[in-house]
């Protein structure tokens, strides 16, 4: 009953936020998504169980079976919210929890799991198992419904985390790691990467190269204007309300780029409320609207420059990953990002991206950018080259990971 009040409470704010089309139109994609993993699930090595179907979802759940698929692992993944998992401990060896709540469902599956001493992972990209976190956001205070709250009363998937039963744990980042490690787990860092599919889209936007604004360049040809009477197009795409505050951080920075040169625009996308100091410039801010995964990365290649901000210092924030790098860095865009532990260990500062931690160093390092259209093309290509090697399923390469999985087999 829980599980389904915490499912109305976001399709209710799906619908308020979205509208009865688009907010509809996600809701019926959340249906379809349920009843295909039921009828794709084959009896196989490993099943993920997962309570959601958002970006987190995308990248822990559906990618990871697609990286474990093309290392001879049998994966499928299963929606929580399936009545009949329980069933499914006699299907698979290994079962992989990503963000789920433990329902009377789950504790049967679990149950079962165990009774045939088959092996669990607690799988997680963000600090919601410690709800102690995700309550002190600004998403939860402010912008989530009573019934959403009802989700992070508990930490998600803390039962699971802490049952003596569960040995591992698998993550996106080292500094989440270390937290997994202090609950006497092991821990095994597989990073976000891009599908194939997706990868896909980014190489033929790249073949194809469209004009980004061609109703802003059709009346002349733009390689005729010197650097400083182009326009450079600052990217910023949010997931969720909860990065008002990460935004926040280089607001300052932005008001002064804004300032200084008049051929910047802010290409804003996602959830992001910017009724502050930055409303002077909005006849040079463009709202993109909420599109599928499949248009995203056309958004993102809008961008000349990607944005990647959030609060140093605060746990919830510390813990996300470099996605925002490795989906810029695959189109041959470059990203000045927050200058974090996980940023340090993605970007080379100042080869294949840029690192900031304060509004001076903001402002200095977006203008270099603004101000050199070859340093944008060299940093974006050396970021693509790293993202290639390092961030997609078509050269995944985590073999300590695999031969566990693989160990768990026999």
């Amino acid at each position: 009953m829980k599980l389904f009040l915490i499912k109305l409470g976001k399709a209710f704010t799906t619908i308020k936020r979205d509208g009865i089309i688009v907010g509809g139109k996600r809701i019926f994609n959340y249906l379809f998504l349920f009843i295909k993993t039921i009828l794709a699930a084959k009896p196989g090595d490993i099943l993920i169980i997962t309570g959601g179907v958002g970006d987190s979802a995308h990248y822990r759940t559906h990618n990871q079976a697609e990286e474990f698929n093309l290392h001879g692992l049998k994966t499928s993944v299963m929606l929580q919210d399936n009545p009949l998992l329980p069933r499914y401990a006699d299907k698979y060896k290994i079962f992989i929890f990503h963000r789920t709540i433990v329902t009377p469902t789950i504790a049967k599956l679990i149950a079962n799991i165990k009774k045939q001493n088959k092996e669990i992972i607690f799988e997680t990209d963000d600090l919601v198992f410690d709800a102690k976190h995700i309550q002190s956001t600004d998403l939860y205070k402010n912008k989530m419904t009573y019934f959403e709250k009802k989700q992070y009363e508990k930490g998600v998937g803390e039962e699971i985390l802490k049952d003596p039963y569960v040995k591992v744990c698998s993550t996106t980042t080292a500094y989440l790691a270390k937290i997994l490690e202090g609950y006497g787990k092991k821990v095994f860092i597989n990073k976000n990467k891009i599908d194939n599919h997706e990868l896909e889209i980014a190489e033929n936007i790249l073949k194809t190269d469209e004009k980004k604004f061609p109703q802003e360049l059709s009346s002349w040809n733009s390689r005729s204007l010197a650097p400083e009477e182009k326009n450079i197009y600052l990217g910023y795409f949010s997931g969720t309300a909860s990065h008002n505050r990460d935004f926040a951080t280089i607001t300052d920075a932005l008001v002064e780029i804004m300032k200084k040169h008049p051929q910047v625009k802010l290409l804003l996308a996602g959830p992001l409320d910017t009724d502050n100091i930055l409303n002077k410039f909005k006849d040079r801010i463009i709202r993109l609207p909420f599109v599928s995964r499949d248009k995203y990365f056309g958004n993102a290649y809008k961008a000349d420059i990607v944005l990647a901000p959030l609060e140093l210092g605060v746990p919830y924030c510390e813990a996300k990953s470099e996605l925002k790098f490795f989906e810029a860095g695959i189109l041959k865009i470059p990203t000045v990002a927050v200058a974090n532990q996980t940023f340090k260990e993605a970007i080379e500062d100042g080869v294949d991206g840029f690192l900031a931690s304060t509004t001076n160093d903001w402002i200095f390092k977006l203008e270099k950018l603004i101000a050199d259209e070859k340093l944008r093309q060299e940093m974006g290509g050396r970021a693509r080259a790293k993202v290639m090697a390092e961030y997609t399923n078509r050269n995944s390469h985590n073999e300590e990971y695999y031969n566990y999985l693989k160990s768990k087999l026999v």
